[in-house]
């Protein structure tokens, strides 16, 4: 694979179709053409970078794919699950404006939260528009391998707040010996299942060792708003789940103050008064001179606009790179993982210098 597949391209796709789920959501579906499927194939739960213009603003938004994974040639069509943020420029324009027929930059997929179909037991533990990934990892590891099972466990405020509800039925019925269901309310009383309110990590605690034999699931999957994501992966290590079992993607970090739950806990120290960035990009290697205050990611931009980056805030990982030497300080974390900080990757976007020299490799 070639460094510039690895980053990830943009592509105009047209789009196909914009459907109503709920009240504040939408799925989007980009037309592949037939040139550009295999340069869309994807694994089940990854996302897309996808890149427009608002009032003269470049725009940059991450959202995962829902649709299962069903052509290994690639894909005809991509499908998208969009939730309206509250001051979310992009969402409230694909909510309000977006229509069939209009084009947007699309990057290739990317993410590391997948599962590949494979015989075992998975479990996921979802809070609101955190169900979208793990849609597309149910639907594909159901569909595709008959000895596996799965247990989804999604929190939302109401049913009718809930995305993908007729999709998640329908596998339940394709699948009632394979798949399991538990759906809980925040706002709204049920007649059966779980009572209603939040599910915190005190409530897992319990609640999953009483629907599955905790220790036996091969891969837990945690995927929504932050409070969720850290209260499931608290629940878990209570349990005694080790830690390579338990994979996450944060939605929503809610404004949760910068380095909170971040895997990386460095304290703010300033960096050096002059700093040098050397970076290797899809082949090229070449130097830069670090601004006071400025992240690695903002040094790069200034020299190559092709940098990989989406969010700017730690959550979906599209600017990770290994710090090949020197030293960093990172802002706040919410993509990588335990092993891949261990092996020396950091968000290039959070990460500001400690030493005079930093190099970065953006290529590995």
């Amino acid at each position: 694979m070639t460094a510039a597949a690895r980053h990830g391209a943009f592509h105009p796709l047209r789009v196909a179709a914009v459907d109503r789920l709920t009240d504040d959501s939408v799925t989007v579906t980009f037309a592949v053409p037939p040139a550009l499927r295999p340069a869309f194939r994807h694994r089940p739960g990854q996302h897309l970078t996808l890149r427009t213009r608002i009032d003269g603003a470049e725009i940059r938004r991450t959202y995962s794919i829902c649709a299962p994974v069903t052509d290994p040639d690639g894909p005809a069509t991509l499908r998208v699950g969009i939730r309206l943020v509250e001051g979310g420029v992009f969402s409230t324009h694909a909510l309000k404006e977006l229509s069939a027929g209009d084009t947007l930059e699309v990057m290739t997929p990317a993410g590391r939260f997948v599962l590949d179909p494979r015989p075992g037991t998975y479990a996921a533990v979802v809070g609101g528009s955190g169900i979208t990934p793990v849609l597309s990892i149910v639907a594909s590891l159901l569909a595709r391998e008959p000895e596996a099972r799965f247990c989804l466990v999604r929190s939302d405020r109401t049913t009718a707040s809930a995305m993908f509800l007729e999709e998640l039925a329908d596998l339940k019925d394709r699948y009632p010996q394979r798949f399991q269901l538990v759906q809980t309310f925040s706002r709204e009383q049920q007649q059966a299942g779980p009572a209603s309110g939040r599910l915190d990590e005190e409530r897992l605690a319990a609640l999953l060792p009483a629907l599955l034999p905790v220790d036996r699931v091969d891969g837990w999957f945690l995927c929504g708003p932050y409070g969720l994501v850290e209260g499931a992966s608290g629940a878990l290590r209570a349990l005694g789940v080790p830690r390579d079992r338990v994979h996450q993607e944060i939605f929503h970090v809610d404004g949760s103050p910068a380095g909170e739950g971040a895997a990386v806990a460095a304290a703010a120290a300033p960096g050096p008064e002059d700093s040098t960035l050397a970076v290797t990009l899809d082949g090229r290697s070449g130097p830069a001179s670090l601004r006071s205050g400025e992240s690695l990611l903002e040094t790069v931009l200034r020299n190559r606009a092709d940098a990989p980056y989406a969010c700017k805030g730690g959550v979906c990982g599209t600017c990770r790179a290994l710090l090949v030497s020197g030293e960093v300080r990172m802002d706040r974390n919410f993509a990588l993982e335990p092993d891949e900080l261990d092996a020396g990757y950091v968000l290039a976007c959070q990460s500001h210098p400690t030493t005079e020299r930093v190099e970065l490799d953006f290529d590995r």
